[in-house]
């Protein structure tokens, strides 16, 4: 700190020049004028402008994990599985027609969204011998994990998913995770026998169950939709709907899923719970700049990370997508916080979240 002082002109008592502001400034953002410390009207309108666009960038950068579940949602809605009892399954294998960031072609998924706030607690009957499933909150948040990674170890077994804010009754019998969304994603994986999907196919067909805990004695009939060969979209926008994205996400979810924080970032550019998000036509062009900065950011994370332990070699490209290695994203055991770019890094490219 500078505790050094002059008498600036105009003064009679010792200044630090550390805590003055010039009449002029020259920025990246242009020239700031101030009158005795005063921003003029011209640099007030300015750096606001500014702000709302460093806001926006910075949404973009935060929320990409709850945009790309989003997308998740809005597309498997968009063939029909707009219900926890419509599953969509790769009965035939991916290939390039749906768009999934991470679907592998050797994999026979069984994805359902689970929809708590209709629903309630909502039981998840998964067979033996499934393969490793998750299921993860409206912002990508790990929740449980099922099948061989999860508690069942693979022997199959009935899963109650509890909804945010739930105080009934939890019966014996189940394994319990609480998520603190209502949306929630559930993905399942078989496997080829043979290299035919025949037996997977059948294990999720006949062994998968989803219902509410209040249906138990009445369960709905299941329904599997078939995405190989489909032509959907899962993957979030990367122009200015990323926003809108967003607002929908807020909208839905409960107000307690994210920090007051988060919240009020998002509020700073429009996006509140308990207001239509519409913006105006100057917040529209900088919402349309601050998504092609952020996309471009983000692809910078992504595709060119400045994070050396990303890299397994030095002076090669074959890096890492889970940078740090936690699924939180705690750097040191979190005395470093979190490394919030190297979420952007996972999330931009990979879907499903797992300590697995």
């Amino acid at each position: 700190m500078n505790t050094s002082a002059d008498i600036p002109d105009g003064y009679n008592t010792p200044v630090p020049s550390s805590i003055m502001t010039p009449d002029r400034v020259e920025t990246r953002i242009g020239t700031l004028e101030f009158a005795d410390g005063f921003p003029s009207d011209e640099t007030a309108a300015k750096v606001f402008d500014h702000l709302d666009f460093l806001r926006a960038v910075e949404v973009f950068l935060q929320c990409v994990p709850a945009a790309s579940m989003e997308g998740m949602r809005a597309g498997l809605a968009s063939i029909g599985c707009d219900t926890s009892q419509k599953i969509a399954i790769a009965d035939r294998l991916l290939d390039s027609n749906p768009l999934f960031l991470t679907g592998n072609t050797d994999t026979v998924y069984a994805i359902a969204m689970l929809d708590l706030d209709r629903d309630g607690p909502t039981v998840v009957q998964i067979p033996p011998g499934c393969g490793p499933g998750t299921v993860n909150d409206a912002w990508f948040r790990f929740v449980t994990d099922m099948g061989a990674p999860g508690p069942d170890r693979g022997a199959g077994g009935d899963y109650l998913i509890v909804p945010p804010g739930y105080d009934g009754e939890i019966p014996d019998g189940y394994h319990v995770a609480h998520s603190s969304s209502f949306t929630n994603l559930l993905a399942l994986r078989g496997f080829l026998v043979d290299g035919k999907t025949d037996a997977a196919r059948a294990m999720f067909e006949d062994g998968v169950k989803i219902y509410p805990l209040s249906a138990a004695n009445d369960q709905p009939d299941m329904e599997f939709i078939s995405i190989s060969g489909k032509t959907m979209n899962t993957i979030h926008a990367n122009d200015q709907d990323y926003y809108e994205e967003i607002a929908e996400v807020i909208r839905r979810e409960p107000i307690e899923m994210i920090d007051p924080e988060t919240r009020g970032l998002l509020a700073s550019i429009g996006i509140h719970k308990d207001h239509p998000f519409e913006p105006d036509e100057r917040m529209r062009a900088t919402l349309t700049e601050a998504a092609a900065v952020g996309n471009a950011t983000a692809r910078a994370i992504c595709f060119q990370t400045r994070d050396r332990r990303a890299y397994y070699f030095e002076n090669r490209a074959w890096k890492t997508g889970f940078v740090g290695g936690d699924y939180q994203w705690l750097d040191g055991d979190g005395r470093g916080g979190r490394n919030i770019d190297a979420r952007t890094l996972f999330f931009y490219q990979a879907t499903l979240n797992t300590p697995a």
